[in-house]
């Protein structure tokens, strides 16, 4: 009899103390804490001296598209729990293969992004750094007839880069 009381003591105290653990698990990686409901990612404006016309709204909407299909997180104007400010620091191309006769044979396409990320619900995963991302194409292409391609590759690499940055915290 007294050892079947300390067994359900035992169980009881030891489902008390779990009671106040939670982790959270996601298919995408993503640690995010159990209660951050909602994210805010406005608008990355495009400061760069070179300017893609359609860039700021491509990586503005593929960041808010990775929260909001990757994580239970509700998209809001302003104040989320988890909160991110951007800008477009540097959109650059330079030449990386020189051939025999001093013609770049490869240019390179970089594209980096400064990010400002604040978590209220635990700052010691806050972070202010630059992102960069760069693909090579070559040189007989002309700029505009390979950003079609190029921009969302990178778009998307920068995209995993701020999303592991900010929620897998492992």
């Amino acid at each position: 009899m007294n050892i079947r009381r300390f067994v359900t003591a035992a169980i009881c105290i030891a489902a008390c103390a779990l009671t106040g653990c939670k982790v959270t698990y996601s298919l995408s990686g993503a640690s995010i804490p159990a209660n951050a409901k909602t994210v805010s990612i406005p608008y990355f404006p495009n400061n760069a001296t070179l300017v893609s016309p359609t860039l700021s709204s491509t990586l503005t909407d593929e960041l808010q598209t990775r929260f909001t299909n990757q994580t239970k997180l509700e998209l809001v104007p302003e104040n989320g729990d988890l909160a991110f400010e951007g800008e477009i620091t540097s959109y650059t191309v330079q030449p990386v293969a020189v051939t025999s006769n001093d013609m770049a044979a490869m240019n390179r396409l970089t594209i980096t992004v400064k990010v400002k990320f604040t978590n209220r619900i635990d700052p010691t995963f806050d972070f202010n750094r630059s992102f960069s991302a760069f693909q090579e194409y070559p040189s007989s292409n002309d700029l505009s007839s390979v950003e079609g391609t190029l921009i969302p590759e990178l778009v998307t690499q920068l995209v995993d880069d701020i999303f592991n940055a900010a929620v897998s915290n492992w």
